[in-house]
């Protein structure tokens, strides 16, 4: 049986297995999806050691970047990111210790086409981006390639960036899209949210949450309260999902 699997630490908020084991099951295919929680990198060697029929993985928190010191190749687009979700595992028949790590990034895949339906091009021409981890290099990468404007917002100041202590009304009025990158929000810390002046927040705002569970945080309950659209990270999981599936298998 081909295995497939998720690294990352913790995972009790991953939706992948189960995408994956209902695909399995509906497409009749024979094949496992198991989730690697791991406290450190160097636990990569050991997954690929003890599990030989482990074809592919997926990258998540805290490793999108962590992991590719140990990759074999990136693709030309997932370099320009420089972020991995997306492993391709290249075995040679008869020797348990050759592997090759091809990495690659459908976190830019899911999100650009689960945002661009909902961009208007007269309101939405800057973006914030809250937090700077390995999805947040994919989701700058999409707005650039998107022709919106794009700054990171984060807890310390650093050149080009903001903090939150710089979300001024003014700041607000003039980024009308507004993505959380960060894990803040997720499960079971559902009560958090990224600290914004959500009172600023008009109908003219988009705010898109990457996480996906629980399906709306208090980042989105707050937005829609302003009458911004919302959305969570729940299709560009499944769209990120299906990409990995034919990077994996193709």
């Amino acid at each position: 049986m081909l295995t497939y699997g998720l690294i990352g630490f913790p995972l009790k908020h991953s939706f992948s297995a189960k995408f994956f084991t209902e695909k399995f099951y509906r497409e009749g295919i024979d094949a496992e999806y198991l989730n690697f929680e791991i406290g450190d990198i160097q636990e990569i060697r050991h997954i690929l050691l003890l599990n030989q029929q482990l074809k592919g993985l997926n990258v998540t928190i805290p490793y999108k970047e962590q992991i590719i010191p140990f990759l074999s190749e990136i693709s030309p687009e997932t370099r320009k990111i420089g972020a991995v979700n997306v492993i391709k595992i290249e075995r040679r028949p008869g020797d348990m210790y050759y592997h090759k790590l091809i990495g690659h990034n459908t976190d830019y895949i899911g999100f650009k086409q689960s945002l661009q339906p909902l961009i208007d091009p007269a309101s939405h021409r800057k973006a914030l981006i809250l937090g700077t981890g390995g999805a947040s290099k994919a989701v700058a990468q999409a707005l650039t390639d998107m022709q919106i404007e794009w700054r990171y917002v984060s807890r310390t100041p650093e050149n080009e960036r903001f903090t939150y202590n710089d979300l001024s009304p003014a700041v607000i009025s003039e980024f009308t899209v507004i993505i959380n990158a960060s894990p803040v929000g997720t499960f079971p810390q559902t009560e958090d949210c990224p600290d914004i002046p959500y009172t600023h927040l008009t109908p003219r705002h988009l705010l898109y949450d990457l996480v996906y569970n629980p399906e709306e945080t208090l980042f989105l309950q707050k937005g829609k309260r302003q009458g911004a659209t919302v959305k969570n990270g729940r299709e560009m999981l499944e769209l990120q999902a299906l990409a990995a599936w034919d990077i994996w298998n193709e």
